[in-house]
């Protein structure tokens, strides 16, 4: 797979960049690549088919825009926490006026990322053009204190550099961006249609690679190019609920982030670095998102399971039970003197009884098996959802048979 530069025009880029050079030889990568993107591939095809209550979908959503909006702006130096970020977007939560461009430069990333997904459910081809990438960056600095110099949406027309890295000639910016569109649109050979949403992986993260490389704008470069690295995942089939997960993943290891941007340059653009990075990194976010979505499903099951126990005994002992078992942790036991405030509701519940009453009901919960008791602490017993998944031998015999059979 290789994609090569047209023409014969000389430009300054090519003799201060020589390592943006519009080729891609994967010939040399090593085969755990093609391993984590057909694992990537199956995992977005697992994230993608679940189904979930609508409630539960939205908070899937509005958790891993969050996750998403926060990285690629904490990565840059926005101050504000995940939680304050997923707070700005249920409510705009006004800030400070000292924080107020902060709340500004969340509400920008959102907005765009908002767009770029209703433009791909709209089932229409997306193409990446010179033109979007810098709307992607007018919209990013939107609002935003700027130096002079910088100009959102436009190509920046003066030398800047980050660290030690120097920027591509401004001189050649609207040249390399056209380049780049047509590189990644034309350029580069596309697999077989079963691997689609994998090649179109590694392109978002050649995309990324390459806004770096140039650094077009005079500012928001970083933004930009996770926005294009959105929208190419995007239109390559993955839910948007796993597209931000790259932007996360960048923020929580920035410092290796930046190591590898840095090596793929000064190793005259050798990308197997920075792709074997992003790629592996992907990959256990998938992991972990989906342990997320289990979590989100069993609770689901568990709150089902639950109700389904006591379809048939009615009565106010029946609810408080009922409640009580839905309330407590699955995770964790709880002290039984903490119950009674365990929520809300349940001090509603138990504001005017016993505890003789509440011990009654703790008895009856474990002779339904909903509960678990370990001395004077309590937890829902949600392990009892294990009869309902598909039998299998369990790992730890069939190694030692594998063992055995060595021996």
């Amino acid at each position: 797979m290789s994609g090569t530069a047209r023409g014969t025009e000389t430009r300054t880029y090519q003799k201060t960049h020589p390592w943006i050079s519009f080729r891609l030889d994967l010939a040399k990568v090593d085969y755990r690549l093609w391993m984590d993107l057909g694992a990537i591939q199956s995992k977005i095809e697992h994230v993608a088919n679940v189904l979930l209550p609508p409630g539960v979908a939205g908070e899937l959503r509005t958790l891993y825009l969050a996750k998403g909006v926060h990285g690629t702006t904490a990565i840059e130096g926005n101050s504000l926490t995940e939680d304050q970020v997923r707070s700005r977007i249920a409510n705009k939560t006004p800030l400070p006026q000292s924080k107020a461009y902060l709340g500004t430069e969340i509400d920008n990333i959102v907005a765009a990322c908002n767009g770029i997904l209703k433009d791909a459910l709209r089932g229409e081809a997306i193409g990446l053009t010179p033109e979007r990438i810098k709307a992607f960056n007018k919209m990013t600095l939107d609002g935003l204190p700027l130096p002079e110099h910088v100009e959102p949406g436009k190509t920046r027309r003066c030398s800047v550099g980050v660290g030690r890295y120097k920027a591509s000639p401004w001189q050649d910016c609207e040249y390399l961006l056209e380049r780049l569109c047509r590189f990644l649109s034309q350029d580069l050979q596309e697999p077989t249609q079963d691997m689609s949403t994998g090649f179109g992986v590694l392109l978002a993260i050649i995309a990324h690679l390459y806004i770096a490389w140039i650094h077009p704008f005079g500012d928001g470069n970083g933004r930009t190019a996770r926005l294009v690295e959105f929208q190419i995942l995007l239109s390559r089939g993955v839910p948007d609920v796993a597209a931000h997960l790259l932007s996360n993943f960048y923020n929580q290891t920035r410092e290796k982030y930046y190591q590898e941007l840095s090596a793929a340059s000064q190793s005259g653009g050798d990308v197997a670095g920075f792709l074997h990075y992003a790629v592996q990194g992907l990959r256990d976010q998938l992991d972990e998102q989906i342990r997320h979505i289990r979590d989100f499903q069993r609770n689901v099951v568990w709150r089902d399971f639950v109700y389904q126990t006591f379809r048939e005994r009615p009565g106010d002992a029946a609810h408080r039970r009922r409640r009580l078992a839905l309330e407590l942790p699955q995770s964790r036991a709880v002290e039984t003197s903490e119950l009674k405030r365990l929520t809300p509701d349940i001090a509603v519940l138990y504001a005017k009884r016993t505890n003789k009453t509440l011990t009654r009901d703790l008895n009856e919960l474990e002779k339904m098996k909903l509960i678990v008791r370990d001395g004077n602490k309590v937890r829902a017993n949600a392990d009892i959802l294990a009869q309902f998944l598909p039998r299998r031998r369990a790992a730890t015999d069939a190694q030692s048979g594998e063992e055995a059979a060595k021996e």
